[in-house]
């Protein structure tokens, strides 16, 4: 499935990045204000204590919508990350749901589907806000930001812009006399959402509204909750994609050794192919505002299953004769090392053969996963204009991991597409659970919730190559400082290319254009 080989490339090059900036200096200090306002919104809202008891949320309302029908209004939340909600009117129900893999919405004409892209981290950024209730925003890598004073309801408010580990942002106003939550806006699902609260009363020793005003896109809904269960039962089904959407998984130790097979001729083809690769890093100071933007513009191509790449762009501008020579040096470099490197496995196989024996060197990323994670949730859906499988993917609690890479393996959890007939992933997106330190936490240390995307699209309808990598991540390294990175890698221009000639590095004049479209 090459899933830790795009992993582990994804993470190379953010440390990559990473390190010349944290030992250069620290972030701007914040302000505290935002710090506070959050602090006594907490308390009056049932106090730290109460507040961090409560596992599950559930508020169910009913409405009388414009049209005149009535309906209801559903609501479950469950730790860590869990988040249903649900507008039922008549026979239309329309649900967005986040079950700590994979996002998914139906619409009001029952359409069904999983959210990738912007639509999935808005509804994953809902989960966390709704699950954290602001308690410990570090320890969440929620960060706060004043953003002035507001009106909600002709009454003075004060805002402030929660940005989440993803750099989705949301906008909360509290009350500056009671200091509950009267608002917040955002866009959750690709739809844009306000929600104006009033009329709180306690349950379990926590406040919750009782009136709740809902503008999603065009419609309004003026919601009057009639029930609410804190620490109620809520079973994963709840949040999981409706059953008899689901289909029968195949035999995945099957469909994967298909893929690893697959890979080897996938390699050979991706050696016909160069291509331009763009990259933007994000860093952020602890209150979720942008303190700095790289990016940086290579050429690349394919040798021996591996990317050479070769940069030769800065922020928008082409490098000087002398600093492009250095580049086109380190390729030349990386070049050598990788036909050494070719050279020694060939000559390792041959001697295998001759002695008779079966070399057997394995990606092992393909039986690791199998091992480690247990798969759930499969539905067949259309990506990108071709069919394919997919199904989320969590820890399996009964293994116990022993390597490291089953460790860092085990503590991830997502979603994966997969074209059964190309035999190739499509997508993939993961998340950390839990934190994963290198060299116990000297060399680095990935926080919980850092998370990936990996994406290919399909090119002149022959192979699957990469079209966008994107990277959400919270590190500390050497024990120094910890900061968060964004990094978006956007893969494009592929044009046929003979890797033979190995003499250009840069993108070659008299390549052919390729098809990148499905």
């Amino acid at each position: 499935m090459r899933t830790r080989v795009h992993y582990y490339l994804i993470l190379a090059r953010f440390l990559a990045l990473a390190f010349p900036a944290i030992l250069a200096g620290t972030a701007p200090a914040g302000a505290q204000e935002p710090g506070k306002i959050v602090d006594q919104y907490v308390k009056a809202a049932g106090g730290a204590k109460t507040l961090g008891r409560m596992q599950t949320l559930t508020i169910e309302g009913a409405f009388t919508g414009a049209d005149g029908k009535a309906g209801t209004y559903t609501l479950d939340a469950k730790l860590p990350n869990r988040l249903y909600t649900e507008l039922l009117t008549g026979e239309h129900s329309v649900i967005e749901a986040y079950n700590g893999k994979s996002a998914w919405h139906q619409t009001a004409t029952g359409e069904l589907g999983t959210l990738t892209g912007p639509e999935g981290a808005q509804l994953e950024a809902a989960s966390q806000i709704y699950n954290s209730r602001l308690v410990d925003l570090k320890k969440h890598k929620i960060a706060a930001a004043f953003a002035g004073h507001a009106q909600v309801r002709g009454k003075d408010a004060l805002e402030l812009e929660i940005t989440l580990p993803t750099g989705i942002k949301r906008q909360m106003f509290f009350d500056p006399q009671s200091h509950l939550l009267v608002k917040e806006a955002g866009t959750v699902g690709g739809v844009d959402e306000v929600l104006l609260y009033d009329d709180y009363h306690a349950e379990s020793g926590v406040q919750i509204p009782h009136r709740i005003e809902l503008h999603r896109g065009g419609d309004s809904y003026d919601i009057a909750v009639t029930r609410v269960a804190i620490n109620g039962t809520i079973g994963e089904r709840v949040f999981d994609f409706p059953k008899k959407s689901q289909v029968q998984l195949p035999d995945l130790k099957a469909l994967f050794k298909e893929i690893d097979e697959n890979q080897k001729a996938i390699d050979k083809i991706k050696e016909n192919y160069a291509g331009t690769r763009d990259e933007e890093a994000t860093e952020y100071d602890k209150n979720g505002k942008e303190s700095k933007k790289e990016r940086k513009e290579f050429s690349f191509f394919y040798l021996n299953g591996e990317e050479i790449s070769t940069l030769v762009k800065k922020d928008g501008k082409a490098l000087s004769d002398s600093e492009q020579k250095k580049e086109d040096e380190k390729t030349q470099k990386r070049i050598a090392e990788l036909q050494k490197k070719e050279a020694k496995k060939e000559a390792k196989e041959e001697k295998a053969k001759e002695e008779g024996k079966a070399d057997k060197e394995e990606d092992p990323g393909i039986e690791v996963f199998l091992r480690v994670c247990q798969f759930v949730n499969p539905r067949r859906e259309r990506f990108r204009g071709q069919d394919v499988l997919v199904f989320d993917f969590e820890p399996n609690p009964e293994y116990k991991a022993r390597k490291l890479e089953e460790k860092v393996v085990q503590k991830l959890a997502g979603v994966v597409w997969i074209d059964e007939k190309a035999h190739d992933v499509a997508r993939l997106e993961a998340y950390f659970l839990s934190d994963v330190k290198f060299a116990g936490g000297l060399l680095a240390n990935l926080q919980k919730g850092t998370s990936f995307v990996f994406e290919q699209g399909f090119v002149n309808n022959e192979i699957w190559l990469p079209t966008y990598e994107e990277a959400h991540v919270g590190v500390r390294v050497l024990l120094v400082k910890g900061f968060k990175i964004n990094m978006v890698t956007r893969y494009s221009d592929y044009k046929r290319f003979n890797v033979e000639t190995l003499a250009t590095i840069g993108k070659p004049k008299d390549a052919a254009p390729a098809d990148p479209k499905p």
